[in-house]
């Protein structure tokens, strides 16, 4: 049977960006050099936001199928993307919810570029009618939500991810998943939220997965 993450216009676009995404790996190591030996956790969001505008930060490729098989199996009504950047999880995440015959996908970028590319690769993809790409601060773009969240997927600054969890706590529908990437790669960054989500009086189960930088899947219980 075939899928739409299958259909080859959402296939050229996927294919398409994680070409690029390659290509710019070196960008990271450049990065690295630039900030030298500051603590990433400490630097503002927006120098963060500036010294990365151009820098293509995406899921890999088996991560994609996961969050497409996960949104499958969960049939969420509504999927919340915290870091949309060029829009490889968002087509994944979208093309699962035409799959399961509706829903929405929320996603928000803090640089406008991205957001613009990332709403153009979803019009390419043929999904942008199931995808609001907000740009702005997450704090603020995701204080209007039309209903419970199914599934929220964690993919911007890494620091940002348990403040903008314990924000979103409220409005995560029992049995909601929550996925959080590259919590291996950048552990330093993620421990407060791993902490959180792995403390079972904090109402989670949650478990590793050991795919690209890590990720971590817990359950709204």
């Amino acid at each position: 049977m075939s899928t739409t993450l299958r259909d080859d216009a959402t296939r050229a676009v996927l294919d398409r960006l994680f070409s690029a995404a390659e290509r710019d790996n070196g960008a990271f190591t450049e990065l690295g050099s630039q900030l030298g030996s500051r603590d990433v956790s400490t630097i503002p969001t927006k120098e963060l936001v500036d010294l990365t505008t151009e820098i293509y930060m995406p899921v890999a490729r088996e991560v994609g199928d996961l969050l497409y098989l996960l949104t499958r199996a969960r049939r969420p009504s509504l999927v919340v993307e915290f870091g949309t950047s060029f829009g490889i999880s968002a087509i994944h995440l979208a093309a699962a919810v035409r799959d399961n015959g509706g829903g929405q996908v929320i996603t928000t970028e803090l640089a406008a570029n991205k957001a613009k590319a990332a709403a153009e690769n979803l019009t390419e993809a043929g999904l942008a009618d199931l995808v609001d790409v907000r740009l702005g601060d997450a704090f603020e773009t995701l204080q209007d939500l039309p209903g419970p969240i199914d599934l929220l997927l964690l993919d911007g600054w890494n620091q940002l991810y348990l403040p903008l969890l314990r924000a979103l706590e409220p409005r995560l529908r029992p049995g909601a998943l929550v996925v959080a990437d590259d919590v291996i790669t950048f552990a330093d960054q993620t421990r407060d939220y791993l902490d959180h989500v792995h403390d079972p009086a904090n109402g989670y189960v949650s478990v590793h997965v050991p795919l690209d930088d890590g990720l971590d899947v817990a359950v709204r219980a």
